[in-house]
């Protein structure tokens, strides 16, 4: 009978194996060392208390998700305010039993923060450190490191900190190592009276696997005090009255020296494989070990072989201060060491200077960083590639043992990187602001206007929004102006801070602009959550009306309030303080930049990715207003995207060209895309197809299995936001139903901004034990590409192969954020396929995946697990089909869409034909040639207006003589049709009512199992003379569709007028300039007609790539028509550059503002 799984094991299961990522192994941590301390008759409490930051991002809420089971543990967590005086608050809670005050006889602490956080927390640690621990409390600091700055604005380590601090602090390799190691650091603090260190990595923090909980009930050895000596009877932990001078002569006399007898005791620090015959040995420690073990697998030396090459282990836990005996053990009779470890070095200065005085004749030559002869050997910058580790052991290996077969693994890295020198991935995908994300609206500039970035969110802007330049450390926000305005030709910048920057320190940054007095607008973004790191609340007492009242405490004289709703802060109003729309972001901060001092700009949105938890959780309204993109009035000129920044506007590829359609699944309703200038967007209260009642798919085939015989290396790729990892932690589970040992690691950085994800998977067959979590170079045997833009990253075809991996590819291409700005961005799909093909043994399944989970269950959040489901089918994964389909139940989130999502990537892998998959069919674009191309575009001028048909076929003619002597015109002449067509089908206000008429409400149908109250937004033309104050174009007006329907019918049946001097629309501008624009294009047809032979279709292919730019509405198609007649009138060696002008769509220069007079507006003067 199959043993009962319940997720909620991984905190109340005290026997057996479960399942446990690093973070949650940090919170079962103090549940553990509450049992241990209630089995030896203490009665203590924990405290946790630090500051979120990757790769801990996710700690606290793990923590508040334990509340119940920490709460019946008398362990307390109080998120602190920042890094420092979270520490502060863990000193505290050593200090609760003196004068038998406190309830407890003692309190273990743990804090906890990223790298850079604890560079701010040294001067609490070293004051907390040196007064000491509690006798039956003990502190183990816990230090996020980011080695590779993933997630990070540097690349860091917490090593040498520790050292600073004189803080002995333990490195865990993994999961497994995790809780062990933290009740020994605990017990060390208690022992030794330090606070210990406790260094967790991104591969540690963000790994999962399969743990045995009998680690939690080995014992813990506490050594007698006479190793000290002298100094034996001297008090360690803490006290109630103390002087600095003896707390630094007990720390340096004797609670060092306490922390490495410890490690003694408890062999903490591990000597393995060594022998009589060891000639080379290796020291590391943490994630290096795990590297260095798998570069050993990779290199097929198992213990076995390892002692006939003499080669053995010294595997540190506690890096500082290194235990001397035990490296002096290990080291004596060697010829070599050599130490991994990553970063700056710590453990190679420490042997050497351990082993300087030894005994001449023992004594290794020692080699790390650099060999002995200072040549770089393992580079202290960034982490360390695995290649880098492989080659360092086998280069000296080889020259102390002389097999050859350590070469050829070389020779083979060398082969691979010539041909991977010539890969390269044709288009990134990078992070972005989520759809509807706050920081479209409020990072917008005045032109000619620069701001400073922040950090967090703010950081990306750096690198996406014009105008935005430079970074800080946090809190720092704004203060290099202090430094630069004394000497600057500018009068004023702007700074975006967001609000749990502004919580955590930012009020600091603008307390010292106040007192250099500098002239700087601070932009706080109040989005109501710490969006970053996982969307943590930002607390009481800091919403918009607090920080109004702090700021004009602090003695800012100029508050402008952004938001949705003006009168929800009309009580905060007064003197210098004004409430408007968030619309007016433009036009307030030219104001506020005439302003002399320090003024303040709260731009009050909720971040989109906690809108949407929120909603799903019921806590929030969830609008039924959906936009949509009618995509025959869509001219595809980008403007939407522009004026929104938002990703969920994504192309449409059509018979007619690319158009914009709104993605549904994603799209955050903030609704900001309306402002398009386009009379394509319409709105709806709609409900969505929820596909409740799933087709019978029958039955399926067993797959035949082809995975290897011991471990499974899966690398799966994929979108943050989209519930990728969730199918790293299904297969996981799914190993843990079957007893397999398995270990995900997750690669997040920038997830959830629509960034790159990516997954190492290890599934190991009975008996086989795992190592790393990372993947050797090319021993991935399945690349899972749920995303395959992902797949070409060099961090995947590290891993990837042509000899070893089968690739499941997911042939739907959600877009790349850089989409946004540039419209007609060429996605490479074809080169991004064929590298793939070309990098990898097969591609042995290509899956629709995103049209399949649209289609069949409701939406695209599916795609993940509909390819799971074929990778199952081709065989590649080592699981049963019914523990996938447990450990789904167990996620007990959308149980039946997502077993039947699996299922549907199932049959689609052996019978794509089946009649459920019939509208994949439908969606194809037909790939016309030349003649059927003119046949379809003359049918459809004939029905726009039989008045024209005449002059496109003379035109079409006039072509075919232009490239009737030229060689190789078939993709000219298609392209040169369609652009003809355009320039004739005028999206006129009758055409515009016509397609409305007869496309909207089907389109609207196919979208949502129901909808109502239709509304329009159009600009109409009678009405070009009103302004839209806050944009200076023509106004876009709201109506509803009772009110649009009966005019477009009138508009279409007054269609004959079109082009006649009754038509009353002919002398607007638009229609002049679409006139104008036909006339160009045909004139200049006969002018490239009448030029030699030779270089016709150069000129034509110039003129139509030209001609296509003009696209859009009103003054969208306006500008882009002054750049297209500023091509056609410049001498020809300037056309080119301004040719890749005309295809560059990003917004160098925000539309001019004018100043709002809205009634909404509140303003007291």
């Amino acid at each position: 009978m199959q043993k009962k799984i319940s997720l909620s094991d991984k905190y109340t299961q005290r026997e057996g194996q479960i399942f446990l990522t690093g973070i949650q192994a940090l919170v079962r941590l103090p549940l553990i060392q509450k049992d241990l301390d209630e089995m030896n008759n203490l009665n203590t409490g924990g405290f946790i208390s630090g500051y979120k930051g990757s790769p801990l991002g996710g700690y606290d809420l793990e923590l508040s998700r334990a509340a119940k089971y920490l709460k019946e543990k008398s362990i307390f967590h109080q998120p602190g305010l920042n890094e420092e005086l979270g520490a502060t608050a863990v000193w505290g809670s050593q200090q609760g039993e003196f004068k038998g005050r406190g309830k407890k006889d003692g309190v273990f602490g743990i804090w906890y923060g990223k790298g850079p956080g604890m560079d701010r927390t040294m001067d609490v640690f070293k004051h907390a450190n040196a007064a000491g621990s509690s006798k039956y409390g003990g502190v183990l600091a816990i230090a996020g490191d980011d080695h590779a700055a993933k997630s990070s604005t540097l690349p860091h380590q917490s090593d040498h900190n520790f050292m600073s601090a004189f803080m002995p602090y333990l490195y865990p390799s993994g999961v497994e190592e995790i809780i062990r190691f933290g009740l020994l650091g605990i017990a060390m603090s208690r022992y030794s009276g330090c606070w210990t260190g406790f260094k967790i990595v991104s591969d540690v923090a963000d790994s999962g696997k399969r743990y045995d909980t009998a680690v939690e009930t080995s014992p813990i050895i506490i050594p007698s005090e006479n190793f000290l000596g002298e100094y034996k009877d001297l008090p360690r932990n803490i006290l109630y009255s103390d002087t600095p001078r003896d707390q630094d002569y007990r720390l340096q006399r004797a609670k060092g020296f306490a922390a490495q007898e410890f490690v003694r005791a408890n062999n903490i620090d591990k000597s393995m494989w060594k022998d009589r015959n060891s000639k080379m040995g290796i020291i590391t420690a943490g994630k290096s070990y795990n590297d260095v073990r798998e570069a050993l697998r990779w290199l097929k030396i198992d213990e076995e072989k390892a002692k006939a090459l003499g080669l053995c282990i010294y595997k540190v836990g506690m890096p500082w201060p290194l235990e001397p005996h035990g490296v002096r053990d290990f080291c004596e009779g060697l010829d070599t060491v050599l130490v991994v470890e990553e970063k700056r070095e710590l453990i190679e200065h420490q042997v050497k200077w351990q082993l300087y005085n030894w005994k001449d004749t023992v004594r290794p030559t020692v080699v790390g960083k650099q060999d002995e002869y200072g040549s770089w050997l393992l580079p202290a910058e960034n982490d360390l590639p695995l290649q880098t580790i492989v080659e360092a052991i086998s280069t000296r290996l080889h020259s102390i043992t002389g097999d050859n077969e350590l070469l050829k693994h070389l020779e083979w890295f060398n082969e691979r990187n010539k041909f991977q020198a010539n890969q390269e991935a044709p288009i990134q995908r990078r992070p972005f602001f989520c759809s509807g994300c706050p920081h479209n609206s409020s990072l917008k500039l005045p032109e000619g206007k620069r701001a400073l970035g922040g950090i967090g969110c703010h950081y990306m802007a750096v690198s996406s929004v014009e105008g935005t330049e430079f970074f800080t450390q946090m809190g720092g926000e704004g203060t290099p102006w202090i430094g630069i305005a004394p000497f600057s030709k500018e009068k004023h910048v702007f700074a975006n801070l967001g609000d749990g920057t502004y919580k955590h320190s930012g009020i600091l940054a603008i307390r010292a602009s106040l007192d250099a007095n500098v002239n700087i607008t601070y932009k706080i973004l109040y989005n109501d959550a710490v969006a970053m790191t996982g969307g943590q609340e930002i607390g009481g007492n800091w919403d918009v009306e607090g920080i109004v009242k702090q700021v004009l405490a602090e003695g800012v004289k100029k508050v402008s309030i952004l938001s949705q709703d003006p009168k929800k802060y009309k009580h905060l109003v007064q003197d210098g303080v004004k409430s408007l729309h968030r619309d007016s972001i433009v036009v307030e901060q030219e104001e506020l930049s005439e302003f002399e001092g320090v003024s303040v700009l709260i731009f009050d949105q909720t971040c989109a990715a906690e809108k949407r938890r929120r909603r799903k959780r019921g806590l929030m309204e969830d609008p039924k207003k959906r936009v949509v993109i009618n995509k025959e009035v869509c001219e595809g000129c980008g403007d939407c995207s522009i004026q929104s920044s938002c990703v969920s506007i994504e192309p449409l590829e059509t018979e007619l060209g690319r158009k914009r359609k709104i993605n549904q699944s994603s799209c955050n309703k903030d609704y900001s895309c309306i402002k398009g200038f386009c009379p394509s967007f319409v709105t709806v209260n709609a409900e969505m197809r929820t596909n409740s009642e799933f087709k019978d798919l029958g039955e399926f085939p067993d797959p035949a299995r082809i995975t290897p015989d011991q471990v499974s290396n899966i690398m799966l790729t994929g979108i943050g936001g989209t519930g990728v990892l969730t199918i790293s932690a299904i297969l996981a589970y799914a190993a843990h139903f079957e007893e397999k040992d398995s270990s995900v690691l997750d690669m997040t950085g920038l997830a959830q901004k629509g960034g790159a994800v990516w997954s190492h998977i290890k599934i190991y067959e009975k008996g086989v034990t795992p190592y790393s979590q990372k993947i050797s170079p090319g021993s991935a045997d399945i690349l899972l590409a749920c995303d395959a833009v992902v797949g070409t990253k060099p961090e995947i075809q590290e891993v990837v192969s042509r000899e070893n991996t089968l690739t499941v590819l997911n042939s739907n291409t959600i877009p790349v954020s850089d989409f946004v700005t540039e419209r007609d961005i060429d996605f490479k799909n074809k080169d991004v396929r064929n590298m793939l093909k070309n990098t990898t043994k097969k591609i042995i399944s290509e899956v629709p995946a995103i049209k399949i989970s649209e289609q069949l269950s409701g939406d695209a959040i599916g795609t993940n697990m509909l390819m799971l489901g074929s990778a199952y089918q081709n065989g590649l994964i080592p699981l049963e089909a019914e523990n996938i389909i447990n450990a789904i139940k167990l996620n007990g989130v959308g149980i039946d869409r997502n077993i039947y999502n699996f299922n549907l990537g199932r049959l689609y892998t052996f019978n794509p034909d089946h009649e459920v998959f019939d509208f994949l069919k439908k969606d194809i674009v037909k790939n016309l040639n030349s003649v059927e191309l003119f046949e379809d575009r003359l049918e459809r001028i004939n029905n726009y207006d039989t008045r024209v048909v005449n002059d496109f076929s003379e035109d079409k003619k006039l072509i075919d003589d232009i490239l009737s002597q030229e060689i190789d015109t078939e993709t000219l002449t298609k392209d040169a049709i369609k652009e003809l067509y355009r320039v004739y089908a005028i999206k006129d206000e009758y055409e515009v009512a016509r397609m409305h008429i007869e496309t909207t409400a089907k389109i609207l149908d196919d979208s949502f199992a129901s909808w109502n109250n239709l509304k329009f937004y159009l600009s109409p033309p009678m009405l070009f003379f009103m302004k839209d104050k806050r944009t200076g174009r023509p106004k876009k007006i709201e109506i509803p569709g009772y009110i649009a329907m009966p005019i477009f019918k009138l508009l279409h049946a007054f269609k004959f007028l079109r082009g006649t001097i009754f038509d009353p629309l002919n002398l607007s501008p638009d229609r002049i300039r679409e006139h104008e624009h036909k006339k160009i294009f045909r004139s200049k047809l006969q002018e490239i007609n009448n030029e030699i032979a030779g270089i016709k279709a150069k000129r034509l292919r110039e003129f139509i790539d030209a001609s296509k730019t003009v696209k859009g509405y009103g003054p969208v198609r306006e500008k882009s028509y002054e750049k297209f007649k500023r091509f056609i009138n410049i001498p020809e060696k300037k056309r080119l550059r301004l040719l890749r002008e005309l295809f560059s769509f990003t917004s160098t220069k925000p539309i001019k503002s004018k100043k709002i007079t809205s009634s909404e507006n509140i303003r007291i003067k």
